[in-house]
């Protein structure tokens, strides 16, 4: 496609086109979306960097994308099962519990392994001593980026150190695809869940008033970031709903629900019963 075209087809004048060539022109992210749609390419493509992707690659995402939510889904972990090194047995062995702050995460997962005789881990605690920094400093001297680094980095020095644990992780873990799939793959995971009113009302009994701390809309954007995360959080193994329960009454909920599980099977021995 010749420049006179694209200025043609995108509506971005061929001087701003030449500029945009050369390195020198500032295009904004309006103008590049014009650009990717008179390409008949991805916004994406545009952006890449490094080598060219294999066709191979391009032809496989392009048949993803017109699958069925549903088919693709299976197509997923037909690919996680031929190609993703996962050992079920050492998986199931690994339970990582996944929830917004004030789920219970804390409480139920040293329950459990205490239980289970596993090791007890908090993943934002190993990020503070990784780093030597608060959760709070980590983000004003490193940033967002900076944390998911760390957070990751961690994941993956507990599951080459421990054959075996329980693991508390942070609520936006499941934010960062990388990090997530990570998880997903390597641990069987439990989704903690409760409603808003009870995640707020748990953080502040635990002396924490950040949450409702000069913000009159706490409890609104507590509700739509658990609504937005639900759909994520839903990925996980199992469910068990900790709302109006005590920690004693959801932790044998929890119990009798990884005992209906293929966790079930792998640390039989270690369940208190089983």
């Amino acid at each position: 496609m010749t420049r006179k075209m694209l200025a043609r087809d995108s509506g971005v004048s061929e001087r701003y086109l030449a500029e945009i060539e050369s390195g020198k022109g500032n295009i904004s992210v309006l103008v590049l979306r014009r650009l990717a749609k008179a390409l008949n390419v991805s916004l994406d493509n545009l952006l890449l960097e490094g080598p060219e992707p294999p066709v191979e690659l391009v032809h496989t995402v392009e048949f993803l994308r017109r699958l069925s939510l549903d088919d693709l889904k299976l197509a997923h972990q037909l690919l996680l099962d031929q190609f993703g090194g996962i050992d079920p047995a050492a998986r199931h062995r690994r339970i990582a519990l996944i929830g917004l702050r004030g789920a219970g995460k804390s409480s139920l997962g040293r329950g459990l392994a205490e239980r289970l005789e596993m090791p007890f881990l908090e993943l934002d605690h190993l990020i503070e001593q990784e780093s030597g920094l608060t959760l709070s400093l980590i983000f004003d001297f490193r940033g967002q980026s900076g944390f998911r680094q760390l957070e990751r980095q961690c994941l993956e020095d507990v599951l080459q150190r421990y054959p075996r644990f329980v693991i508390a992780t942070g609520g936006s873990l499941v934010s960062e695809p990388g990090t997530f799939e990570r998880l997903l793959t390597s641990c069987f995971t439990v989704w903690l869940k409760a409603s808003a009113e009870e995640h707020m009302q748990r953080v502040i009994a635990q002396g924490d008033m950040r949450p409702m701390s000069n913000n009159r809309e706490a409890m609104s954007d507590l509700r739509r970031i658990l609504a937005e995360r639900e759909v994520l959080y839903s990925k996980a193994d199992i469910e068990v709903d900790t709302a109006r329960r005590s920690v004693e009454a959801s932790l044998e909920m929890l119990i009798q629900a990884l005992r209906a599980t293929p966790v079930r099977q792998s640390l039989a021995s270690a369940m208190v019963g089983g």
